[in-house]
C-alpha cells in the first residue's frame, strides 16, 4: 500500500502574502492620513502660537484683536456735544525763556514743546481758574518731524496746578498709530490703559485733535472725533485743570486748547 498523497499548503502561504501586503498597504494609507493630521496641526500652532509676528501676518490682526478685547476699548461716531461755551486758554503766554526740564517756543499760532532728554517727559499746565471738571477739553497737535517716542504726546486733563502730582494724560504716538492713558503721582507715572491701535489716528505729521469728556459716570476720549475708549475717574484731581504733555525729546506743535461747558 502507498501512503496517502500530502494535501498542498501553497494556499496558506498566498493567503498569508496577500494578508501582509493588505495590512502593509493599509497602516501605510493610515501613517499617511495621521501625519498629514500632525503636520497640519503643527501647522496651525506655529500660526497661532508665534511670539514674532510679521507685517501683514495673522498673527498680528489676532494680537491686536486680543489687545483692544482686554482693553475694553471701544470706537464709535462722536455724538455731538450740547456744550457750547467755549473757553480757549492761551498757550503763548507758557513760553518759558529757560527749564531744565524742556524747551518751549511759540510761532505760526502753535506752541511747540519737547523734553531735553530721550526717555523724559515735559509737562505744562494752565493755572487754577480753568477746570476739567464736567468739561469737555480738547487740543490740536502735530509731530513736527516725525519722530518716534515711546513715551508718547497728548493732553492733560484732571491736574493739580503743580504739574504731575495727581492728574490724567492722554497721549498718542502717531508712527504707531496708538494710544494710551497714564496717570501721575509724584515722581511716577503709572498705566491706566494699554498702548492701544487705533485707526482714528493720523499718521506722520498730520494734525490729529485730542478731546477729553468729563461726564457724570465716565470720561469718554475721542481722537479725531471718534471716541476710543471711556474710563472712570480713580486718580483725577477734584478741580483740576488741562495741560500738555511730550515725551522722548520729540517736538510737538500744539494748538487750539480749549475747554467747552
Amino acid at each position: 500500500m502507498q501512503p496517502p498523497a500530502k494535501k498542498s499548503k501553497a494556499w496558506v502561504w498566498v493567503l498569508l502574502i496577500l494578508g501582509g501586503l493588505a495590512l502593509l498597504c493599509g497602516g501605510g494609507f493610515v501613517g499617511f492620513l495621521a501625519y498629514v493630521g500632525s503636520q497640519a496641526e503643527k501647522a496651525a500652532n506655529t500660526i497661532n502660537n508665534s511670539s514674532t509676528p510679521t507685517k501683514g501676518s495673522n498673527t498680528t490682526t489676532a494680537n491686536a484683536n486680543k489687545t483692544a478685547a482686554n482693553t475694553n476699548t471701544t470706537t464709535s461716531t462722536s455724538p455731538t456735544s450740547d456744550r457750547t461755551d467755549v473757553e480757549s486758554i492761551d498757550i503763548s503766554k507758557w513760553v518759558k525763556e529757560f527749564s531744565v526740564y524742556g524747551t518751549t517756543e511759540y510761532t505760526g499760532g502753535e506752541l511747540i514743546m519737547g523734553a531735553k532728554q530721550k526717555g523724559y517727559y515735559y509737562a505744562l499746565v494752565a493755572p487754577d481758574e480753568y477746570t476739567t471738571d464736567d468739561s469737555d477739553t480738547r487740543v490740536t497737535l502735530r509731530n513736527i518731524d516725525d519722530a518716534a517716542s515711546s513715551l508718547g504726546y497728548g493732553l492733560i486733563f484732571h491736574s493739580n496746578p503743580t504739574p504731575l502730582q495727581q492728574g490724567y494724560a492722554f497721549l498718542i504716538n502717531t508712527k504707531t498709530k496708538k494710544f494710551r492713558v497714564v496717570h501721575h503721582t509724584p515722581q511716577n507715572e503709572k498705566s491706566d490703559v494699554p498702548w492701544t491701535a487705533s485707526t482714528a489716528i493720523k499718521p506722520g505729521k498730520e494734525e490729529n485733535t485730542l478731546e477729553v469728556r468729563d461726564l457724570a459716570d465716565k470720561i469718554e476720549l475721542y481722537i479725531n472725533g471718534t471716541m476710543v475708549k471711556s474710563i472712570t475717574n480713580t486718580y483725577g484731581y477734584a478741580g483740576g485743570v488741562p495741560g500738555l504733555y511730550s515725551g522722548d525729546g520729540v517736538k510737538i506743535a500744539f494748538k487750539n486748547l480749549e475747554i467747552r461747558k
